[in-house]
């Protein structure tokens, strides 16, 4: 089993953690301080959002500032096209920003989110014959070419 942690930076812990929370998330007290938040979206899956400082100690490069560099789009699948709407919904309330349209693949629709900092999420739904088989396969059982 393999838990999966991505740290990313904030210049406004409190308002990281707000966003992530309004999100769905949870913390995890035992692992957040004045220089971190552990943020918890499943038993396996982790954001550490760190202060920009305290990020700094973690490597010897610059920091990007995510607000003008995109480096990373973290993306997590949901139930339905409707649980993307909700998620991208609640992230907007809390201060997010949806940097492009939403895509409709017909098979897949997802949403992009930047946080606050400009860190940036996607959020997808998936129809189940396209995940386990391919687009291909979605596409043929609704009489379509790919």
């Amino acid at each position: 089993m393999t838990d999966i942690f991505v740290n990313l930076p904030t210049s406004d812990l409190d308002r990281a953690k707000a966003f992530y929370t309004a999100l769905g998330a949870s913390l995890k007290p035992e692992f957040t301080d004045d220089n971190a938040a552990c943020v918890v979206w499943d038993e396996h899956i982790y954001f550490m959002v760190l202060t920009r400082e305290f990020f700094s100690t973690f490597t010897d490069k610059q920091v990007a500032d995510p607000a003008t560099t995109a480096l990373v789009s973290t993306a997590f699948s949901r139930t339905s096209r409707e649980e993307v709407d909700r998620v991208v919904e609640a992230g907007l309330a809390a201060g997010g920003a949806e940097p492009r349209e939403a895509q409709d693949y017909g098979f897949m629709y997802s949403r992009d989110l930047d946080d606050p900092d400009g860190n940036s999420l996607s959020f997808l739904y998936m129809d189940p014959v396209a995940a386990e088989q391919g687009p291909e396969a979605y596409l043929a059982e609704q009489g379509q070419q790919a």
